[in-house]
């Protein structure tokens, strides 16, 4: 779910590259290899952000997402740091009525097309032959991404709003995978199956994909649950500069995902498939404050197979996208380049070494005991303390340093 302007916003459920085991990275095309993790800020909720703390974030995050009618933020961003990059929020399958007022739509909208201004043909029926709104989002109404005319009017408009603003790219949520999502059971009498609803779906994004290259934007799209639908992360994903998984490995500090074909493989697979083709991927793990468990597992797994492209944040709270997330010490440590594939040590226990440093992954079950890792040379550890070897239980993760 994403919040935004205090409305929950839907998210797609999407696509999957499932591999079966650790899977090498080439670099990419974009970057160098990793010398330290990036990470994103969403900031969706349209909360006050102060100036001290919008100089700050711009010099740290590679990433920044905000609302349409956020560009004052943009510009302060910018000028901290020219060349972070700053995406505009756009709901690539809704128009929200909300955003309609006295029969006109806003200046600057969430969705690409307003709800007074959009073609009639382009809302979406149900078998009723009614207009489909979201279940349990009010004012969200549901558009036909099959038709022609929605698709090259959604891209132009926000093609032209997202470049007079000054947005590097744009942030498309809800590019769904189901025929049913938003609304359970009720597929659409044009989509009645899902194989139909991707194909329209994969016709919006080579629209956008088209639209966007023209014009210099670049595209994120939300691919939360991937891992669920094989071979739906690159199959969307070709369309799009780079994914975002929403719920990625720890959804929450007592569920930590294990390994198994739809769990912590094919999301590390997820940004290996990414890196492969120079393309970003956010990841957003989902856990308490100050739980470092949850966070050295989800930043050690990242390790396994980035190598340069990828970013994290985390959150707290689900749908927290006011104030910045957590700033670790971690996201400044250089562990240089790759020296190759992460490969298995063990029982669901994985690693990859860097010149200035190591990963560990436990992929094991929460629960399991833990394993214990010979690591053959003295490395620095999260606390900077000398370590030879580490006890790992399972669903744990470590990176530690070498003296280079």
């Amino acid at each position: 779910m994403l919040e935004h302007s205090g409305r929950i916003l839907s998210v797609a459920l999407l696509f999957s590259g499932l591999v079966a085991g650790p899977v090498e990275a080439t670099a990419p095309r974009t970057t160098a290899p990793v010398a330290r993790t990036q990470s994103f800020w969403l900031h969706l909720n349209s909360t006050p952000v102060s100036d001290a703390a919008i100089a700050t974030e711009a010099k740290r995050r590679a990433h920044v997402v905000l609302n349409a009618w956020e560009g004052d933020i943009l510009k302060k961003l910018k000028a901290a740091n020219p060349s972070v990059q700053v995406y505009v929020y756009k709901d690539l399958s809704s128009t929200r009525s909300y955003a309609c007022k006295n029969g006109k739509d806003d200046a600057q909208l969430p969705a690409g097309l307003g709800y007074c201004t959009a073609d009639p043909a382009w809302f979406l029926k149900g078998p009723d032959g009614k207009r489909l709104e979201y279940a349990g989002y009010q004012d969200h109404w549901q558009m036909d991404v099959g038709d022609p005319g929605y698709r090259k009017a959604w891209t132009a408009a926000v093609v032209s709003s997202s470049k007079a603003t000054g947005f590097d790219g744009v942030f498309l949520d809800n590019a769904l995978y189901t025929c049913d999502a938003h609304h359970p059971g009720v597929c659409p009498p044009k989509y009645p199956d899902n194989a139909k609803f991707q194909e329209a779906y994969k016709g919006m994004l080579a629209e956008v994909k088209a639209g966007f290259a023209a014009a210099g934007l670049r595209s994120v799209g939300n691919l939360t649950d991937a891992r669920l639908h094989d071979g739906g992360w690159n199959a969307y994903g070709a369309y799009l500069d780079g994914g975002f998984d929403e719920w990625w490995l720890t959804f929450s500090s007592d569920r930590l995902l294990e390994d198994y074909p739809q769990g912590w493989r094919s999301q590390v697979a997820e940004i290996a498939a990414n890196e492969t083709s120079g393309k970003m991927t956010w990841v957003q793990p989902h856990f308490d404050a100050g739980d470092t468990r949850a966070f050295r597992y989800a930043l050690a797994s990242l390790y396994m197979t980035t190598a340069g492209n990828a970013a994290m944040a985390e959150v707290a709270k689900t749908d927290g996208y006011a104030d910045p997330t957590p700033w670790h010490p971690e996201y400044d440590w250089n562990l240089g380049h790759p020296a190759g594939a992460y490969r298995a040590i063990g029982d669901r226990l994985f690693r990859r070494d860097f010149t200035c440093g190591v990963a560990l992954v436990n992929a094991k079950p929460t629960d399991t005991p833990p394993t214990r890792v010979d690591l053959q040379r003295t490395y620095q550890d999260h606390d900077g303390k000398p370590v030879t070897s580490v006890n790992m239980p399972g669903t744990t993760g470590v990176l530690l340093r070498a003296n280079c």
